[in-house]
């Protein structure tokens, strides 16, 4: 499809992650403009906001709740109107930790050992070892994420990770090789490998310009990047996702994966790791913008190539 379009980007929002989304839609914005497409920006602070007169698909450019959690999904599947990445219901999944674990779980996709945590109150859990991560149970880029190595940092670091939600996840520390694999089009790109060049790669350390360094393709013998790569397509098809991904993985001294989460609206800065995996897999950024975009215009039955 290579005719031009309106295109609404929506970018911004209320979330915990809005300079990084406002940072992604610029940058998407950018692209589709290059490519001759008529292209608004909207940033959906406030629920009553309207699309633009003529908008024929929506780029979701969005992260963290309300963008990422299923709410915009929700609102434009009422409208009528296409729009990139997951349905309503993948990505309510996908954002929620929990739920993503259970259906990892369910589907017989390696993941770490977990469980919920409700209470500043909670005591060492029975039957668990340092070291374990808490995570807030609906939070994105790593936002109220804490590293416990041992028993006298418990009630400080759950207290921290409680600010962020209500609900925790509690989940033993794998200890390996970070990566992720980004999945378009039902099929796994080129395997990203994370390496902080100090401490863990926590908010800080993801945003921080220099502070880590991203090889693509991972330095991986071809089994060890097959198994991470399928491990990433299984989770991708567990919580129901569609049209593109992007899935963490835990990669243990014996090359087995541990898939950590998903990333239903991952982010898309041009130096973003989605994009440099698809650079890696001869897709330009603009090129991956646009083919994002035709993935959505699939499920519009009054678009013309699509009667």
């Amino acid at each position: 499809m290579n005719q031009n379009l309106n295109i609404t980007v929506m970018l911004g929002g209320p979330s915990a992650e809005r300079e990084v989304s406002l940072r992604s839609g610029i940058a998407v914005a950018l692209a589709l403009r290059s490519l001759g497409h008529r292209v608004w920006e909207l940033d959906p602070l406030e629920d009553s906001w309207a699309l633009p007169s003529g908008t024929e698909v929506v780029f979701l450019a969005l992260h963290g709740t309300y963008g990422e959690d299923g709410t915009v999904q929700q609102k434009l599947d009422a409208l009528g109107i296409p729009y990139t990445g997951c349905d309503a219901e993948a990505s309510r999944i996908g954002f929620d930790k929990a739920l993503t674990k259970e259906r990892l779980e369910q589907a017989g996709v390696p993941t770490p050992r977990s469980a919920r945590i409700c209470s500043t109150e909670a005591k060492w859990p029975t039957g668990w070892q340092p070291p374990v991560v808490l995570k807030p149970v609906r939070q994105g880029s790593s936002v109220g994420l804490q590293f416990v190595e041992s028993l006298e940092e418990w009630s400080g670091a759950l207290a921290e990770a409680l600010r962020f939600d209500s609900e925790v996840l509690l989940e033993e520390r794998i200890i390996g090789r970070e990566t992720t694999v980004g999945i378009l089009d039902g099929r796994a790109l080129p395997v990203v490998e994370v390496r902080p060049k100090r401490g863990v790669y926590d908010y800080q350390t993801k945003y921080t310009p220099g502070s880590t360094d991203y090889l693509c393709p991972a330095p991986l013998d071809e089994v060890t990047t097959a198994r991470i790569q399928a491990a990433g397509l299984a989770a991708f098809r567990a919580i129901g996702a569609r049209d593109y991904a992007r899935v963490d993985v835990m990669v243990q001294s014996d090359g087995s994966p541990s898939v950590l989460e998903l990333n239903t609206l991952p982010g898309m800065t041009e130096t973003s790791l989605l994009p440099k995996a698809a650079a890696a897999a001869g897709i330009s950024y603009a090129n991956l913008c646009q083919k994002m975009v035709d993935l959505a215009l699939k499920r519009a039955p009054n678009f013309p190539q699509n009667r």
